[in-house]
């Protein structure tokens, strides 16, 4: 069985971070994986009709993607916009795009207010990270998708070979 992974558009070097950048990765296991055919790219908030760029935004201080989802907390852009509504839209398309292609993992951009599993920035618009998750991480655990960050690549292909040896699907669930 042939695992599928949802990854993060930018880290495809798609530009349609905030900034209008991508953030693409120069790894082998990426490379290995697109050609196995296993890659589903997708940017949560562009399906979420979100443009690029755009300013950035981040989850209200204290809080986490499982508290947005949860209705506890919002999402600003740092001219005080709430896009909360559009950040969960986007997570749903996530989620929905994820179960449709059969992806059981996903490799996600830390720190976003969508994608970060790791840490996320603290509300303040300061450059301080906390460690929390993004509401589309949130949203995709919640799913039964294993998520990890970008810098966590050589994890994620120990776990599919781990999974695939043992003949088995997506059963072990990481935090």
């Amino acid at each position: 069985m042939t695992a599928k992974i949802l990854v993060s558009a930018c880290l495809l070097g798609q530009p349609v971070r905030y900034n209008g950048k991508g953030l693409p990765i120069e790894s082998a296991i990426l490379r290995r994986w697109i050609a196995e055919g296993r890659v589903v790219a997708l940017c949560p908030e562009v399906s979420a009709g979100f443009p690029t760029p755009r300013p950035p935004a981040e989850i209200s201080p204290g809080a986490g993607g499982r508290e947005v989802l949860e209705g506890q907390a919002r999402i600003y852009e740092d001219i005080g916009t709430d896009v909360t509504d559009g950040f969960v839209r986007g997570a749903n398309n996530a989620v929905r795009v994820a179960q449709e292609k059969g992806c059981t993992y996903a490799l996600l951009t830390d720190g976003s207010p969508s994608c970060g599993s790791t840490f996320i920035y603290s509300g303040q618009f300061d450059g301080t990270k906390t460690k929390d998750i993004g509401v589309v991480t949130a949203a995709l655990q919640t799913a039964g998708i294993t998520v990890f960050a970008q810098h966590q690549i050589k994890a994620l292909d120990a776990q599919l070979q781990r999974t695939e040896n043992q003949g088995g699907a997506n059963t072990e669930r990481l935090a």
